[in-house]
């Protein structure tokens, strides 16, 4: 199993030196995050994830969960580990201050989520569905609810899950048949079956907060009349302690492609207790607080896959002996060079470096959008003009991270085992692992398809290309900028280009769904993934223009900038190219995509 060492020096690159964090946090009044406390949270972080959580990946995988008479027991060392996170605090880390949270900002502990994914993805899981628990609560619950609910799942002894999907429906949320009904005391009465429930049952915590979505008799059929529930594994008295079992039961639990130390979970609700989120019949638009916080989570998983896969891949092509170099002997104390010698193996590691590194600027960018739309207005912090910026970047952008980030992460995970070769199809080695765990990353909280549809359809074509200013202005104010430097060039002048056309198909697109709304959906995923390599490209160029200022000025670092500016290269020469073939394939449009009547697809 590849040895994970958390990537310290790259995430303080990216925090402190591209998005210039301190005044960030200064700005919407975190005090406490000063740059050393920063520095110490993520030395921490580091050190926990490489000495605790990292060494029960591998044996996690193999034991993976059991299930005996509806109760599920984690593999070994998992409830120790999780035990140890909460006595570190973790959990609590950028909670709310009045529920016993540290109050530090969302951007820190994304940083540190990173860490935990690569090390663990199935032991990251567990904690992490808690985060968007927490914030649906907070953001829709009752001063009750909150009360009894939060204080415990921010200190980490409660964990909390999100439960839409049904045996019969997946992403068509308004066909779900869990029903609530109104009992006596003003709570609800939840019966139904959801499937696939990540951590819907495990030996980690004392107690878990289901999310559930429900229809209460007499609503509105379709997505109109779903309502939002919190129901706890245990019921729980007015004073936040835990008293009787629920009506909630775990029926089985899956055997899946990969996270086989993550519980994922039939759970059924038999009359269970439940408490209404929200309004009647707008449960939906609750739970997009769920799941936008997950969708961001997931994006990072992408980005933590790659970084992992990268590691492994790298110390191996260093010390893997095979042929000699084209270009002449490189190792000739040896019987073949090192592969990573070799232009192609070269090609996969840089792939990997450039998707790892350039999503981790992405997604460090977009959760400090998620802070300042967390701060409230206040005189010479944040305005209503900076807070609905925020929002508009991050409703456009969400989507594209969480497809692209994840399609490129499994990409990279394959190419990790392309470069062990047959060594990388070996279990004990570790590579394979990350490329099987990965994959549900591409599924869950809406597959490449539907946030392709959402991006397409419903954020760009609904606003009538109206969400894609705020970004499109920071973009391009970048590039007037950086207009008279020549050492940006080979940067500046591909993302002009690129995201000219990316304005133009936006508009063909719309005129062209006006006639055929086929049009969309043919073009959806190939849109958005044009839409991924322009946006990295972007933070790649910045990236380069933080490193060239840092060479101009005699930082002692020098090989780390000279790396990044060389990696901006192969990502612009290499990677970037691959949008004129997505660009095409949407300019080619829907008819060969529907020409073959579904019963000619097989004779």
């Amino acid at each position: 199993m590849p040895e994970y060492k958390a990537p310290i020096r790259d995430m303080k690159f990216v925090m402190q030196e591209l998005l210039d964090c301190d005044s960030h946090y200064q700005k919407l009044g975190y005090e406490d995050a000063s740059l050393d406390m920063v520095d110490a949270i993520i030395t921490e972080a580091a050190k926990f994830t490489e000495q605790v959580v990292a060494p029960i990946n591998q044996s996690g995988d193999e034991q993976g969960c059991t299930w005996n008479d509806g109760e599920v027991t984690t593999p070994d060392g998992f409830k120790e580990a999780y035990q140890q996170y909460v006595d570190g605090g973790w959990p609590t880390l950028a909670q709310n201050v009045d529920f016993g949270g540290q109050g530090l900002p969302h951007s820190l502990n994304t940083a540190i989520t990173e860490f935990f994914s690569s090390a663990n993805h199935s032991f990251a899981m567990y904690p992490g569905l808690s985060h968007g628990a927490l914030a649906t609560i907070e953001a829709h619950g009752s001063d009750k609810d909150k009360n009894i609910f939060i204080p415990k799942l921010v200190e980490g002894t409660w964990t909390g899950t999100m439960c839409l999907t049904e045996p019969h429906c997946g992403t068509d949320l308004g066909m779900l048949r869990t029903k609530a009904e109104i009992n006596d005391d003003g709570s609800y009465s939840i019966t139904g079956t959801k499937i696939f429930i990540s951590a819907g049952e495990h030996d980690l915590s004392d107690n878990i907060v289901h999310i559930v979505i429900a229809r209460i008799p007499g609503s509105p059929e379709g997505s109109r009349g779903i309502s939002l529930f919190i129901v706890p594994k245990f019921n729980v008295t007015d004073a936040g302690e835990v008293s009787d079992r629920n009506a909630v039961s775990c029926g089985s639990i899956e055997h899946k492609m990969g996270i086989n130390a993550n519980a994922t979970c039939v759970i059924n609700f038999d009359g269970a207790k439940g408490y209404l989120i929200g309004e009647v019949n707008r449960g939906l638009n609750c739970m997009f607080t769920f799941m936008n916080a997950a969708r961001l989570g997931v994006a990072t998983e992408g980005v933590a896959a790659a970084e992992a896969s990268f590691q492994g891949a790298l110390a191996y092509a260093k010390d893997r002996l095979q042929m000699r170099s084209l270009s002449g002997v490189k190792n000739p104390e040896g019987p073949a060079d090192a592969i990573i010698v070799h232009p192609d193996v070269r090609r996969m590691l840089l792939t990997q470096k450039s998707i790892a590194e350039g999503g981790r600027a992405l997604i460090a960018y977009l959760s400090q959008l998620v802070d300042v739309g967390h701060a409230p207005v206040s005189e010479g912090r944040v305005n209503e003009a900076e807070k609905a910026s925020a929002e508009a970047k991050l409703a456009l952008l969400t989507p594209i991270a969480k497809a692209f980030l994840t399609e490129l992460g499994l990409e990279c995970t394959s190419h990790g085992v392309q470069v062990f070769g047959g060594h990388g199809y070996i279990k004990e080695w570790g590579m394979e692992q990350l490329m099987r765990d990965t994959k549900i990353s591409c599924l869950y909280e809406g597959t490449t398809g539907i946030q392709a549809l959402d991006l397409l359809a419903r954020k760009i074509l609904g606003s009538k290309g109206e969400i894609l200013k705020p970004f499109g202005a920071e973009v391009t104010a970048f590039c007037v900028e950086n207009s008279g430097n020549e050492a940006m060039q080979e940067f500046i002048q591909p993302i002009m280009t690129f995201g000219g056309d990316w304005q133009k198909m936006t508009e063909k697109l719309g005129l062209k769904a006006m006639d055929n709304p086929d049009e969309i959906g043919a073009a959806s995923v190939d849109y958005l993934m044009y839409s991924g390599y322009l946006v990295l490209a972007y933070f790649w160029a910045r990236m380069a223009k933080v490193s060239q200022d840092k060479l101009a000025a005699g930082d002692d670092d020098s090989a780390f900038y000279q790396a990044k500016i060389k990696t901006a290269r192969f990502y612009f020469q290499r990677i970037l190219p691959r949008a004129s073939g997505h660009a095409a394939c949407v300019e080619n449009g829907s008819d060969s995509m529907m020409a073959l009547d579904a019963d000619d697809f097989a004779f």
